[in-house]
């Protein structure tokens, strides 16, 4: 027995009408009508009375009409003992206010029929063994090694290159520069409180010292970003980096500035990182969305020795479950 004719028979019986059973199935009233008189055919006898007005079962309708449901209940049952829920998409983006969250923010605008979860795991070694792990999906960082030589099954793309900038307060020399170079950082301070040792960003900014003459200073304690734009709000010789992609709130407020790093600027270099053997159905989408908008590498940048971003960033080859970039 067709349970297509079983679903047709119900939406009749309980919409009264042939024609809002149509809606409700998403099929002509004229198909309707014919799966009710297969059904009929098939069981050799009349289960609805056609009328005026609309439609209502007959007396061996109302006694198929329980059975038909029962029949409809357990097909979904079935079909549900077998097909999981889709869990949502697990992604580690560092921080909530950098840019790889505001890129996930936008392949989720692009996808919100897709469940997402975010993650903030503090950086690329916890993401690796997240990803080994199978605690997250996929991971935004910045991997200092090409990740198959830390393990074979994962794979990585570069999706970013991101400008940083400093931020400075109203008193600070630099605070009305349109734009400065690093060679005009190399008199003051960058604080950068937090970087934690070993870490991929703490690597980024020590390369970035040496090769500029710069004086950074990672000394805490670290109390967050607000604390870091309190104190330099008033402060006439500290300055600090952010991304060109980190949301700051109460800039004005504060009376702080933030001026491009030219010639070269500095940029961070942001990678998607997954798991080769990762079958989540969401994966092959964010990946195929990052890459599609990954831009090109801009010209006169500095990037840190060995970083995928040296080279063109690329599109992936295969989705999760092939090769993929240059990371």
């Amino acid at each position: 027995m067709n349970p297509e004719f079983l679903r047709a028979f119900v939406a009749v019986v309980e919409e009264g009408q042939f024609r809002h059973a149509g809606d409700r199935l998403g099929i002509s009233q004229q198909a309707v009508s014919k799966r009710i008189a297969a059904l009929e055919d098939e069981l050799g006898v009349v289960l609805v009375h056609r009328l005026p007005t609309g439609a209502e079962p007959t007396a061996d309708g109302r006694t198929f009409l329980p059975h038909a449901r029962a029949v409809l209940t357990a097909i979904r049952h079935a079909v549900a003992s077998v097909r999981h829920p889709a869990r949502p998409l697990r992604v580690d983006v560092l921080d909530n206010r950098v840019a790889s969250a505001a890129l996930l923010r936008a392949f989720h605008e692009a996808h919100r029929e897709l469940p997402l979860e975010i993650a903030a795991l503090r950086g690329a070694d916890h993401a690796v063994r997240a990803l080994l792990d199978g605690d997250i999906d996929a991971a935004f960082g910045y991997p200092r090694r090409p990740v198959r030589e830390t393990d074979a099954r994962l794979t990585a793309v570069p999706v970013l290159l991101e400008a940083l900038e400093v931020v400075v307060g109203e008193r600070h020399p630099l605070a009305e520069a349109a734009c400065v170079t690093p060679a005009d950082l190399v008199p003051y301070t960058c604080w950068v409180p937090g970087i934690v040792d070993g870490s991929e960003w703490g690597a980024f900014y020590a390369e970035l010292a040496g090769a500029f003459g710069l004086t950074i200073d990672p000394t805490g304690p670290d109390f967050g970003i607000e604390a870091l734009l309190d104190a330099l709000a008033g402060s006439p010789a500290l300055l600090t980096f952010v991304g060109r992609g980190t949301r700051l709130v109460g800039l004005t407020g504060r009376r702080l500035r933030r001026v491009p790093v030219v010639s070269p600027t500095p940029v961070y270099p942001w990678s998607l990182l997954w798991h080769t053997g990762n079958r989540h159905p969401g994966l092959r989408r964010l990946v195929a969305y990052v890459t599609r908008h990954a831009a090109a590498r801009p010209a006169d940048v500095w990037l840190p020795t060995g970083a995928p971003g040296r080279r063109p960033l690329t599109r992936a080859a295969d989705g999760p479950g092939g090769t993929a970039g240059t990371a």
